[in-house]
């Protein structure tokens, strides 16, 4: 990743459309009003992972916001990919958490950030793992301008959903994902591919999380593609 300058890094709380409140991560570039991007987190929580990739695309040019979606099971989770205990406590929270509510959560996020001072209203969203999951669900259910999803899992079991989609979505896809199989790889395509408005990518030989800078499946070269594509692909949709 190549990193800008960035204006400054804040929190910023976000109403729920149920009641309560949340906060998130925001993180400004240096010149604004600017398009902005929703970071959907992995099952790790609002860590230092997501903090980066929210500085990385604020030194793009872009405002950058993630929100803590896992809120309603417990505020505030930063987990690492480090240890043995907060793997089994990521896959815990992610057994706990209301997809159905965490998208509310995230529309909301997005119209908090089409008000905000700092955007110019055009609203993206980037997600990664579960996250990746509800980047998908964002280009189904809500109006973002564009969406993009790392390797979300359990795609297949939504495809239902997909004639709902409006905007352009990319979807990374890693050919050897311990977490999405082959079979559920061959629906995606074969029920997306033909979609003008989605772009799948594959990596072939990359595993889960093949972008998560020092994790055990991180591959430089492909997460440089894939963020490339990234950035040219808000580039054309959010500019």
């Amino acid at each position: 990743m190549i990193e800008l300058r960035v204006q400054t890094m804040a929190e910023m709380t976000i109403h729920a459309p149920d009641g309560g409140s949340f906060s998130s991560y925001l993180a400004l570039p240096a010149r604004t009003p600017a398009p902005a991007v929703l970071v959907i987190q992995e099952i790790f929580g609002v860590n230092q992972v997501m903090r980066d990739t929210c500085d990385w695309l604020a030194g793009q040019g872009y405002v950058a916001c993630c929100p803590d979606i896992f809120w309603r099971i417990e505020p505030g989770i930063q987990l690492t990919d480090k240890t043995e205990a907060e793997w089994q406590r990521a896959f815990e929270l992610f057994g706990l958490f209301d997809v159905d509510k965490g998208i509310e959560d995230l529309r909301a996020t997005l119209s908090a950030l089409r008000k905000h001072e700092n955007t110019s209203g055009k609203v993206g969203s980037v997600g990664y793992c579960l996250g990746g999951k509800l980047a998908y669900l964002m280009a189904c259910r809500s109006d973002a301008d564009a969406n993009v999803g790392y390797y979300g899992v359990g795609l297949d079991e939504l495809l239902g959903e997909a004639s709902k989609i409006s905007k352009p979505l990319m979807l990374h896809i890693a050919t050897e994902d311990k977490f999405v199989p082959k079979e559920a790889q061959s629906k995606i395509h074969q029920e997306l591919g033909s979609n003008s408005l989605i772009t799948l990518h594959d990596y072939e030989g990359n595993d889960h999380a093949f972008a998560r800078v020092g994790g055990e499946h991180y591959d430089a070269k492909a997460a440089e593609l894939a963020n490339r594509r990234t950035l040219e692909f808000f580039k054309q949709h959010l500019a």
